[in-house]
């Protein structure tokens, strides 16, 4: 149901979990633990998807906080839970309070959680290509500064996404991108096996590059690809390809104790 990374696990103040899409109550495209509210899916499923994760993480329904996500820098304090039907408008979230879950809902971007166990900070974030980019990582980091966390004592792990074997994008694509971010080269490979004139592109290393960049202690990344884990995860791109009619998304959830 959960998949847990070994750099958060080792902390004492914080639980976390990558959530799968194994264990929920949706059916068919949404099968099973469906828990985008900004899905098609029925709203009942959705929430009984959302409580388990909560009972997951040890925390009431109410206190599974995740924001209306824009691809965007935007990082929410959270001290205190919110109506779930209408969340902040962000792509991060950070907290200094014990038992708020406070996370993110992806199908292909890059979910990232964040720890400073010893400060007792926490933090999520919503790193597609473009938020990424834009710089929602530092963001969150400096938000959870702002809190009493210390930039060397963060531990962030990148969560499953699509993953460079599955991420084709074109040359527009990749020009615009390297002509804002001219580092980021590196991060880009020819597509020989399918089209030469298409590249591959590796969101979860240019996100650990930018962790890694923003100075932040320890840098993780669990190692498993949406796109090509279809039984495990839901995939924006692969819901696409088959032509269906939208998707399900999967949470990834940290929470201080």
């Amino acid at each position: 149901m959960k998949i847990e990374a070994p750099e958060l696990s080792s902390l004492d103040r914080a639980r976390h979990g990558f959530f799968t899409r194994r264990g929920g109550s949706s059916q068919g495209i949404y099968a099973s633990l469906n828990c985008g509210t900004g899905s098609r899916d029925e709203r009942t499923l959705v929430r009984e998807n959302r409580g388990r994760v909560a009972r997951s993480m040890a925390v009431e329904a109410d206190r599974l906080l995740t924001p209306y996500q824009v691809h965007g820098i935007t990082v929410a304090e959270v001290r205190a839970p919110w109506d779930w039907r209408n969340p902040p408008r962000a792509d991060g979230v950070v907290s200094a309070v014990p038992g708020l879950a406070i996370g993110v809902s992806t199908a292909d971007c890059a979910p990232v959680l964040f720890a400073d166990a010893g400060a007792g900070v926490v933090g999520a974030a919503h790193a597609g290509w473009r938020g990424a980019r834009a710089g929602i990582c530092e963001a969150t980091i400096n938000a959870m500064e702002g809190l009493g966390a210390t930039r060397s004592a963060i531990t962030a792990v990148v969560g499953p996404c699509i993953s460079g074997a599955n991420y084709q994008v074109g040359p527009e694509f990749h020009a615009a991108f390297i002509e804002q971010d001219p580092g980021s080269e590196h991060y880009f490979r020819a597509d020989r096996a399918n089209d030469e004139e298409k590249f591959l592109f590796d969101l979860p290393g240019f996100v650990a590059s930018r962790l890694k960049n923003a100075g932040v202690g320890q840098v993780g990344w669990v190692d498993r690809c949406t796109y090509a884990g279809e039984e495990d995860f839901f995939s924006y791109r692969r819901a696409t390809h088959a032509g269906e009619p939208d998707y399900g998304r999967q949470l990834s959830v940290i929470v201080l104790l």
